[in-house]
């Protein structure tokens, strides 16, 4: 089988028992990296010296379909360099390699930066979405985010220190001066912070230099006030771009606050008229 094995993210100590189990008794281990890999079996003091394969963004798709095959036969662990593998990490294209081939995937949960982020970020997490690295040009990353200026979840990126404060320039131009935001930063590490605020504020701050792996939560937008005139308005122009009148009542409904059934039936009222 596969096993997707969740490593810490910055504490040692956040190594379940579960975790060093399976490493001190694999046979084959596919890593993001080996040198980090072999790092880390020395600091939790395993002395199993197991096959280590690289599996990384750039040989994954044509590694895949081999290491797919090489778990039908026997467990293969597979560790990204921090958290969870294929979640924002190597470990994706194989699982879906191993299901297409019927071979089992399990997992060994454990540390996530996502969602210890969103855990003391204070922002709402019963709905949430996580929406990776934004992108690093300027234009692509304003469009992104002006996609999602009306996102009604609480929303988690990951962001590199170079780009921290431009990019939360960019979330106070698309999602406004007033949308909460936290910036979560080290997690787990010595040096762990949180910072809160508005976008202008936790520019300024990141602007005079800031380290370490951050994960950006943002509060979600607010349902607007609007008539339910304008609301069918807008499900008829997501209409008429090609979206399903299910999702376009749906999208609407999640950024107004209107109910997604009572816009349904009016659409298709206007449309017997």
């Amino acid at each position: 089988m596969i096993i997707l094995a969740a490593t810490p993210i910055g504490n040692l100590g956040d190594a379940s028992r579960r975790l060093i189990e399976v490493l001190e008794n694999a046979e084959i281990v596919a890593a993001e990296d080996t040198r980090t890999t072999q790092r880390l079996l020395r600091a939790l003091e395993i002395e199993n010296r197991p096959r280590l394969i690289a599996l990384h963004d750039h040989n994954e798709k044509h590694k895949a379909a081999e290491l797919a095959a090489l778990a039908a036969e026997q467990d293969i662990v597979v560790v990204s360099d921090a958290g969870m593998p294929a979640v924002s990490d190597p470990g994706y294209a194989l699982v879906v390699e191993a299901v297409a081939q019927g071979v089992t995937v399990t997992a060994i949960p454990g540390p996530s930066a996502v969602l210890m982020a969103l855990a003391i970020s204070g922002m709402p997490t019963d709905r949430f979405t996580f929406e990776g690295f934004l992108p690093r040009k300027p234009g692509e990353r304003r469009t992104t985010l002006g996609n999602l200026a009306t996102e009604p979840r609480t929303m988690l990126f990951f962001e590199s220190p170079a780009r921290l404060a431009s990019s939360l320039l960019d979330m106070g131009t698309a999602f406004g001066a007033d949308r909460r935001i936290a910036v979560c930063r080290e997690l787990t590490k010595f040096y762990e912070e949180v910072r809160r605020g508005t976008a202008s504020e936790l520019a300024s701050w990141a602007e005079a230099g800031v380290k370490g792996e951050i994960v950006v939560v943002v509060e979600g937008a607010l349902p607007r006030e609007i008539s339910q005139e304008d609301a069918v308005a807008q499900v008829q122009r997501l209409v008429a771009d090609g979206i399903r009148l299910k999702d376009a009542c749906a999208e609407v409904a999640a950024a107004t606050g209107l109910s997604s059934r009572d816009l349904y039936q009016q659409v298709l009222a206007a449309r017997s008229k």
